[in-house]
Order: structure tokens, then sequence, then C-alpha cells
């Protein structure tokens, strides 16, 4: 029948396509506060120039090609070159609620930081690291500073400052944590880089007091750089979370934008922004960096191997003798909790990257929350978001139902005219339209439902892969983790069982071999969800199970109004 091949068709199309997905990615080649005024005379003078190519001195990359001597390949408002830490350096270390961060006196890189409150694996010692720099282990540290143009004598992330402490820990009944650094040059100007931690937070803004005690005016841009070594992911089709987002991304004002680094376009990528971000995304987490808003930076991505550098450099910013400035910027280290991330920047939650259904995982992300915070537990959440998608979808269902409830008892009624016209498909299939007209049937109803529930049902998929929220979430009895496959099995068990039940429920197909690939579709999803993050099973199971309620209630009504017409 039309309706059934055209489920079939549809469920078999998802399979193929998560499947070819999932192959693709496995073995295809990869191609906050604005600025406040100066005390003393401040012009903003023209942009800064573009930071030069990976032939010349990237910014924070070491160069590829040697210089002659006597020359320089650093341009007056270029950020400097990458540089081991200096192991006489020393670091701070601060310590808030939420988080353990060095940061390192050599220009105030953020060198390491632990996520307090994350477990790396569920039961195991070691927490989530963000930033990390040690031998033998990838490199990702976050870097900002000012860059004047005068190498050694600018406080850029390559100086040398001072801390009054070597540690700082956020004390018990207060919510803020101030940490100074100092520079001093020999030009008479003093750069006092302040971070400050807050209580239960990720965000940590950065502010530059610039104080002229020269004779000469005195000018810089600031930048933010997030400097990372991108290993490369073995992508496998029984871990979804291997596809999960992972690389350098960015806000440009107006579209948020994940780039390549494999990409030569994107590997180049240099352009003016104005109130925008840039990222460092991984599963769950990222680390981000966001300039003073309406002021326009210029972004860069360099990349060389598999190191990415991406840079943000502010407008250069001139401070006359005896003046002085304050600059502002922020960064964000940590998971990506979509209402801290908003928080800081209007788009930042973007990181909680939903893919090209991000319009419909969003609402369900937020329905989800709501029901979580009045619950207490995402399972609980699932089950009952899933029941309201359900009420809400339940006029188109219910029509649905009606219709395959009718062509259930009209099954003999149809086997009779298949055997009659079985040599004439032409007056066959005549034969069923008008029967299908006569007893006010559409043949196609049973399939909307299903062509409705796909992209849901994807939506649904990137919601708990991405969300940060529910990692590691239990849920109860053995489910101690929704984000991950069920470690027995039993959810995709009990949910092919359930898919079982509801093809029995339905109106078996006429054509032996549609009937055959139906009896085989729960096996077929059950193998390919016992891979899938828990709760997506507990979606499916749940919306299952209120199928098959809700199509023996149908079918109870249909079935008794026949029998009342037939005795009327």
């Amino acid at each position: 029948m039309a309706n059934q091949r055209i489920f079939l068709w549809a469920a078999l199309a998802l399979v193929g396509w998560l499947l070819y997905d999932a192959w693709m990615k496995d073995y295809h080649p990869a191609p906050s506060s604005t600025p406040a005024a100066s005390s003393g005379p401040q012009s903003d003078g023209p942009a800064p120039a573009q930071p030069p190519g990976l032939g010349q001195t990237a910014p924070g990359l070491p160069s590829t090609q040697t210089p002659a001597p006597g020359t320089t390949t650093l341009a007056p408002t270029d950020v400097p070159a990458q540089a081991p830490v200096d192991a006489g350096a020393g670091a701070v270390r601060v310590v808030t609620d939420v988080i353990d961060v060095d940061i390192s006196l050599q220009g105030g890189e953020f060198v390491r930081q632990d996520l307090l409150q994350y477990a790396k694996r569920k039961g195991e010692p070691g927490l989530v690291r963000l930033f990390e720099r040690r031998s033998g282990a990838p490199e990702f540290v976050f870097q900002s500073g000012l860059t004047s143009g005068t190498a050694g004598n600018q406080p850029d992330h390559l100086a040398r400052f001072t801390a009054p402490a070597t540690e700082y820990q956020l004390p018990s009944g207060q919510d803020t944590l101030v940490v100074p650094l100092t520079w001093t040059g020999e030009n008479g100007v003093t750069v006092t880089k302040t971070y400050t931690f807050r209580r239960g937070r990720y965000d940590v803004p950065i502010a530059y007091e610039i104080e002229n005690r020269g004779t000469q005016p005195w000018r810089a841009s600031s930048y933010l750089q997030i400097v990372r070594d991108q290993p490369e992911v073995d992508r496998s089709m029984f871990d979804p979370e291997s596809y999960a987002t992972a690389g350098p991304a960015m806000y440009d004002g107006k579209k948020y934008r994940k780039l390549d680094i494999e990409d030569e376009d994107d590997r180049n990528f240099s352009g003016t922004v104005t109130d925008g971000w840039i990222g460092a995304m991984q599963h769950h987490f990222v680390a981000a960096a966001v300039p003073a808003p309406k002021q326009p930076y210029t972004f860069n991505l360099n990349v060389q191997n598999r190191r990415f550098q991406l840079t943000a450099v502010g407008p250069p910013q001139t401070v006359e003798p005896g003046g002085r400035l304050v600059l502002s910027e922020e960064s964000f280290a940590g998971p990506k909790l979509q209402e801290q991330l908003e928080d800081v920047h209007p788009e930042l939650s973007r990181v909680a990257d939903y893919g090209a259904l991000w319009f419909l995982a969003k609402p369900l992300f937020i329905a989800l929350q709501w029901v979580h915070n009045v619950v207490g537990n995402w399972g609980w959440a699932i089950v009952l978001v899933t029941a309201l998608l359900k009420l809400l979808f339940y006029p188109l269902s219910e029509a649905s139902g009606r219709s395959m409830a009718k062509m259930r008892a009209l099954a003999p009624r149809i086997k009779n005219i298949q055997d009659r016209y079985k040599d004439d498909r032409e007056q066959l299939g005549r034969a069923m339209m008008e029967m299908y007209k006569r007893e006010k049937i559409n043949p196609l109803a049973g399939c909307l439902p299903i062509l409705i529930q796909i992209p849901v049902f994807l939506a649904f998929y990137w919601v708990l892969l991405e969300s940060v929220e529910m990692r590691q979430a239990p849920f109860m009895l053995w489910i101690d983790d929704l984000s991950s496959r069920d470690p027995f099995f039993i959810l995709p068990l009990l949910m092919g069982a359930a898919m079982f039940g509801q093809y029995k429920l339905n109106p078996a197909p006429p054509d032996p071999v549609q009937a055959k690939v139906f009896a085989f579709m729960p096996i077929i999803m059950t193998v390919m969800f016992a891979w899938f993050p828990s709760g997506l099973v507990l979606y499916w199971l749940t919306n299952t199970v209120l199928s098959i309620a809700q199509q023996w209630r149908i079918n109870r009504v249909v079935e008794a109004a026949a029998k009342k017409q037939k005795t009327e």
C-alpha cells in the first residue's frame, strides 16, 4: 500500500542517511564593557596591519622561514611570535569554587586550567583540563596583551609581569577575586593587567589600566589569542561523541562560523569584525575570547601542521604623556553552560553546536531545561517532554491512527482486491483508490507523523550529544549517564521490543517483501540505537510506547464504531 511504502522508505532513508554520514566521516578524506575614556588625549588612528602569513612570523607560532640578518618581520601592530615559557618566570595559581588555573608571569598566559566540578570520566579520578602547557602534551593556552610594535618593550604575552602574590583562593562568603599583574616599560609606561574571577563563573573579565608617565605618546593595540594543538580524532560510527564539533570557531558579528584547519580558505582567514568572538571548541567545553563591544577587531586564523592560532587584535589606542586609559575584554573557559555563555555574549551559546536543526534543537533544550528545573532529573525531563510533544502532535497522530485502524479493519477486503487483480496492476491501483475514497481513508496519513518525527529525532540527538547539562547526568537504576550508551543495552532491547509491538499493532503490509522488511526493522534499529546516547534511546522508547497506547485506543474506538454501525 502507498502509505506503507512511504513509511518504509522514510525509515530506510533515515537509517541510510545516518550510516552514510558515519561512513563519510570515518573514511572520506578531509578536504563586555566599552573601554573607559582616557584622562589624557586619545586618538584611535588607523586599523592595525594584517598579521603576516605563515611564511613569515605568524603571531603565536614559530617562523617557517629564517629572516635575513639585520632584518625584522615584526610589523608595528603585530602580535609577537610564540616562544617557550621562561622557566624562571613563575606562575600565579588561582583557585575558585569551579576552576583551578595557573597564570604565567610571562605575559599573563593561562597555561593550565582544571574544571573542579567536571570529572574526566564518571566515577574515576581526574578532572577535565582545558589549558595546558607541559612537555609531551598537546599545547593549549590562552594569551592576551598589548602590542605597541616595539619588540621586547611592550606588555605582550612574552613580557615579564609581577604579582603581589603567587597564590589566590576565593574565600568562603566572598563572590569576587581580583588578581592584578603589573608591567613597567622603559618608556615610563605602566600597565596593570587585572583578571576578575567570580564564584560559580567560568568567564574572566580582563582589564588593562595604562598610565603614561613618560614624555612621548604611547600607542598600542590590545589582543586576545588562543593557541592550540588540534589532534586528529578517530571517527567511529560506534562512538557518536567523536562527531562532536571540535576546532576553531568564531562569530563575525552576523553569523556563527566553524573554521576547518584543513580547509585552505579557513587556514588563512582574516577579516575585521565588530561585536564578535573567537573560540576553540571541543565536546561539551569551550575556550573563547570576547573583544570589547562596538570596536572593530581584526580576526585572524593561522595554522601550522595541526596547530592553530586564532587572534583578535583591537584598534590602536593612544595614551598621551600624563594620560590614563582603561581597556576591557573578556575570556571564557569552561563547560558550554548556555545561560553563562549568553551572559558573556548574546551569540556565544552557539558553541553548543546543534547543527543544521538548531532552530528545533534550541526550543527542545529550553523545554527540557524548564522541566528539569521542576523534576530535578534529566531522564524524567526527556520522558515528560516526549509526552508533551506527543500531546502537541496528537490531532495529526489521531487522524493518522484512525486511517491505520480503518485499514487494519479493511485488511481482508484489501487482500481480496489484490487477489482479484494480481495480474493487472493498473486495475488494482484503481480499485484500491476507489475503496479508499469510499471508506474515506487517506493512505498517506500514516506516514506524516513519521516524517515529522525524523527532524525532531535528529534535533533531540544533537541536544543530548552537545548539551553539557546532560553530561554524566544519571536517570535511574543502571542508567548513570544519559549522554553515553546504555552499558547493558537494556534500553535498546526494550525499544526494539516496543517497535515490534507497534509493528504488530498496525495493519500488516500486503506485500510479503515489505512485511519481512518491516519485521526486521526493529532488529535493525535496535542494533543501531545500541551505540546511541541512552537519553536518545529513552526518548524513542517513550515515544514508541506512547504511540502504541494511542494506536491501541484508536483501534478500539474504530472497532466499536464499526460494530455499532453494523448493528444499526
